[in-house]
């Protein structure tokens, strides 16, 4: 059985297991809470029991267990009927069932490869004049020309990045007027870095790289690990930069949208 939540709490939170999927949760539930229509959690219970919960935001859907919890073959496809139903344009969730949702919704979805990667600090940060805290115009302007989705998207994307950042959630780093990242979530001494981009005439100069060995190093003065996901034919380059390969997730895209940069 699958059911909307609006009654949870921080504690109920923390008893997901330990991965991005639920820190992304965990993320949207800090940052929004349970009143806005555009961020509804559910729960996942089969025979009675709670085996874990997901939760949709601007139309992603993040999918995570509770800790000790497995999701059976008929709660899979209970899954994938409600995906077909609420038709996200992207699924998330833990490793072991990435390949099994995906053959079950191939016809509606295709399957992209993600690999994890986390930052190996090497204690010497780099001397590099970074913004840490730049005009979020400044940032955009950079990635509207990176990722297509953004192209359309400015205020919400606005909205949402200046939201978290004000929480402490989130982080945007500005180097020039050309290389931006942004961090998805600082969890639990965690940050996941995302939207990565380089302006077209200034690609192939080794800025993304720079910018993210530096942002690696300075989480890392911090205490704050680093984690990214790639597609697996980068490993090499983010093995270069510093970052350890640690297993490939599969995410769910909709056959109808524009697939990621």
């Amino acid at each position: 059985m699958i059911y909307q939540i609006k009654d949870i709490d921080l504690a109920l939170i923390n008893r997901l297991r330990d991965n991005n999927y639920s820190r992304r949760i965990k993320s949207h539930f800090l940052a929004y809470g349970t009143k806005y229509d555009f961020l509804r959690f559910f729960f996942m219970e089969y025979k009675g029991e709670r085996l874990g919960m997901f939760s949709e935001f601007n139309s992603a859907l993040m999918i995570s267990t509770f800790d000790g919890k497995e999701l059976p073959e008929e709660m899979l496809e209970e899954l994938s009927g409600f995906v077909r139903i609420l038709k996200p344009f992207s699924v998330e969730l833990e490793r072991q069932y990435g390949e099994k949702l995906a053959v079950l919704l191939d016809d509606e979805y295709r399957s992209e490869k993600r690999t994890e990667f986390t930052y190996v600090p090497t204690g010497k940060l780099p001397p590099l004049e970074v913004d840490e805290l730049p005009k979020l115009d400044d940032v955009y302007k950079i990635l509207a020309q990176c990722f297509p989705r953004l192209e359309d998207s400015y205020e919400m994307w606005l909205t949402d990045t200046s939201h978290r950042i004000r929480r402490g959630l989130s982080q945007s780093f500005l180097m020039g007027d050309y290389t931006t990242a942004t961090i998805q979530y600082i969890i639990d001494k965690i940050a996941l870095v995302g939207q990565v981009g380089t302006i077209p005439e200034e690609r192939g100069k080794m800025h993304a790289r720079t910018l993210l060995y530096w942002i690696g190093e300075r989480l890392w003065q911090q205490d704050i690990a680093v984690k990214l996901f790639a597609r697996p034919h980068r490993v090499s380059y983010y093995e270069e930069i510093g970052f350890k390969a640690m297993g490939i997730d599969t995410v769910l895209e909709r056959r109808d949208e524009k697939p990621s940069h």
